[in-house]
């Protein structure tokens, strides 16, 4: 089994952490949702960062603080910055707006990723990624259109505008792959975004309760565990190349956002799901072929 993994392609091998990095957040979100919604979301924000610290701890105490130290601490507070803007966008408009359509609204996140890559890192973009790409972000349409005239659309706006911010993050979080461990950057990005985010929590600052103080360390696994998986899949793997299996995101949070919340898919959001599981369905059969070739 380790053998025959061991000679998958670089980007399936991207394509699967990536596909467990986009369950391990829809898990996440749906947590943080319910938590932001009875505390302030900053707070919610903070705690959320301090927990994935805490996860982690474990880890850095078995091979010492020393293996744990990064060889750019500048870049790891600057991604840690951009990341916590994007956060604080994220935050304010989490607990106005469904699971599903907090996700699609985060798919066009890859659009401004794989402008971003082959802009900053020259990778290549073939037809085929623009082409699911631009798929893919009609279906977002389809799902997001809708909520903008209604009540509560300025908190749509909100979330779309955390997008590019968190497609810079991740970016810089490429670029940090090519001198620093995955386990590095997730850790540091935990201390940065705490650090930055502690002021804005101390606000409304709400003791949570014992169940809260679970649900915040479930938090700080799954979303440790997530950017693992996903800074894992970008030292594989061309970040264009995985970023079209996060469209398969939708039916997971469609999924739970009912399981939990209550929240049925209107009509748009199915519509606009069918489309982008298609275009990823299709991406993946030809970045299949490609690799035959």
């Amino acid at each position: 089994m380790h053998r025959r993994a061991s000679r998958l392609d670089p980007t399936v091998r991207g394509l699967l952490w990536s596909s467990a990095a986009g369950l391990l957040f829809v898990l996440l979100n749906t947590l943080m949702r319910g938590l932001a919604i009875d505390l302030d979301p900053f707070e919610v924000q903070f705690l959320r960062y301090v927990f994935g610290i805490v996860v982690l701890l474990p880890m850095v105490a078995h091979s010492g603080v020393a293996a744990y130290m990064p060889l750019n601490i500048r870049g790891q507070f600057v991604r840690g910055g951009v990341h916590t803007l994007g956060l604080c966008l994220w935050f304010v408009a989490i607990p106005h707006i469904t699971i599903a359509d907090t996700t699609a609204i985060g798919f066009t996140g890859p659009i401004f990723i794989m402008l971003g890559a082959a802009l900053v890192f020259k990778e290549p973009m073939r037809w085929e990624r623009w082409l699911a790409a631009a798929i893919g972000f009609a279906g977002v349409l389809i799902v997001v259109g809708p909520k903008l005239s209604a009540a509560g659309g300025i908190y749509t706006l909100v979330m779309l505008a955390s997008s590019p911010v968190f497609a810079a993050s991740f970016l810089l979080t490429k670029a940090l792959t090519r001198y620093e461990r995955a386990e590095v950057i997730v850790l540091w990005q935990g201390i940065s975004v705490a650090l930055l985010s502690l002021p804005l929590s101390l606000l409304h600052w709400q003791w949570p309760t014992a169940w809260q103080w679970g649900g915040f360390f479930v938090c700080g696994f799954l979303g440790s565990a997530g950017h693992y998986c996903l800074t894992r899949s970008y030292a594989v793997a061309d970040i264009s190349a995985t970023q079209s299996v996060k469209f398969l995101d939708l039916v997971w949070a469609s999924a739970l956002g009912w399981l939990v919340f209550s929240d049925m898919p209107s009509d748009s959001t199915l519509l606009g799901g069918f489309v982008i599981f298609l275009s990823t369905m299709w991406i993946a059969r030809r970045e299949a072929r490609s690799r035959v070739a």
